[in-house]
């Protein structure tokens, strides 16, 4: 892939190392990549993209100019070139201006590896119906964004879009005639948003999520987006916020909604805080969308032990760069502690099966559930499906 973005380029060039480094972020970002990782390996330099969720291998750079390469971004990232024995992290910004990228370097065996994380930028972050929330997540969403008290989660693992969907009902909220004070405490800012007062944690400074949080309530908000409930303390003091007539937006790692519940409560947070101060955890993941190109298939082992009734799978195109796959689909499920035998269950710490069980019958629809769906409706394959949620729990 990497080769015909390189054409022309000598890499005895003086220049080589900047045009090189400036051409594959180009490729990057026009390819819509999310990552792009720089591996220092015995033989070369090993380029790395990562698109619609899966890191595909880009082509090798030669040893001789992997430290010119990753020298090149530190110095776009404004680091320190020469402190190679020490992670360091920075940001930069497309020559279009409309994609901020984050550089992360790391001293490895072989040399410096770096990452580059791509946002989109402002002009084309998405809003809440942009998302492909299912309409029985996206109303519901929109209704409890309206709310003045409460907690609104955004859960799933790393890379399923929840800082997207959290930036996209803060953008909801920004975007109302009836204006509200917005902030945010963020690690780190991914996107500037118009309307909100953004902050970015300094823990060399003590400035961490807890402590800023707390500083926070004096500032007169109305409506707080916390980046990520990573301790106790944060979880502990965001709650509260919620439980004091402040809007709370966050995100946290969890597998599932039910699942959050049990580690916010494995975390010490108390039961009642849990019922009476999140109003929903939202919980996504995000899977490839297959290509046109892609082929109907009769095999009931193709279903991969699924529950649909019909399957279709990848097969590769030039459209689709031959991975059979081009964008991806979300599959949400949310969660409502409401007073009913879910918050009774929450009360009484019951366990993750359960409350899953319970939210099921109050009339969650689970992600398993919008995977068949997708399946049925031949957006895509089993084998993607099992890749994000795995074989358990289905």
């Amino acid at each position: 892939m990497i080769e015909q973005e390189l054409t022309g380029l000598d890499p005895r060039d003086p220049q080589y190392a900047s045009e090189a480094v400036r051409r594959i972020l180009a490729l990057a970002a026009r390819r819509g990549a999310s990552d792009l990782h720089f591996q220092p390996t015995a033989s070369g330099l090993a380029l790395k993209i990562r698109l619609d969720g899966v890191l595909q291998p880009c082509g090798l750079f030669p040893q001789a100019v992997a430290p010119n390469l990753v020298a090149r971004l530190k110095v776009l990232a404004e680091l320190l070139t020469y402190r190679t024995d020490v992670p360091q992290e920075g940001r930069l910004r497309a020559a279009d201006g409309d994609v901020e990228m984050r550089v992360s370097t790391f001293p490895t065996l072989y040399g410096e590896r770096a990452v580059v994380r791509l946002f989109t930028g402002t002009q084309r972050y998405e809003r809440l119906e942009d998302l492909g929330l299912p309409c029985d997540v996206l109303g519901p969403l929109r209704q409890l964004l309206d709310e003045t008290s409460g907690a609104i989660l955004v859960t799933g693992p790393a890379g399923s879009g929840k800082t997207t969907t959290a930036y996209a009902c803060l953008r909801q909220l920004a975007a109302q005639p009836v204006t509200r004070s917005l902030v945010s405490l963020e690690d780190p800012i991914e996107v500037a948003i118009g309307g909100v007062a953004q902050s970015q944690v300094n823990p060399v400074a003590g400035l961490d999520l807890a402590v800023g949080l707390r500083f926070l309530m004096r500032q007169d908000p109305e409506v707080i987006l916390v980046g990520e409930i990573r301790d106790r303390a944060t979880a502990e003091a965001a709650f509260q916020a919620s439980l004091t007539g402040h809007l709370l937006l966050s995100t946290f790692h969890a597998g599932s909604a039910a699942e959050s519940i049990s580690r916010l409560s494995d975390m010490g947070i108390e039961p009642y805080l849990l019922r009476s101060g999140v109003l929903a955890i939202l919980s996504q993941r995000l899977v490839r969308r297959l290509c046109p190109c892609s082929r109907e298939e009769a095999d009931p082992a193709a279903r991969l032990g699924l529950g649909v009734t019909r399957v279709r799978l990848p097969v590769g195109c030039p459209e689709c760069g031959g991975t059979g796959f081009r964008g991806r689909l979300v599959l949400a499920e949310m969660l409502t502690p409401q007073r009913n035998e879910l918050g009774q269950a929450i009360l009484s710490r019951s366990d993750s099966s359960t409350l899953e069980r319970l939210a099921v019958e109050a009339g969650m629809v689970t992600r398993w559930q919008r995977a068949c769906q997708a399946i049925d409706a031949g957006l895509t394959s089993p084998a993607e499906v099992r890749r994000v949620l795995g074989f358990s729990d289905s």
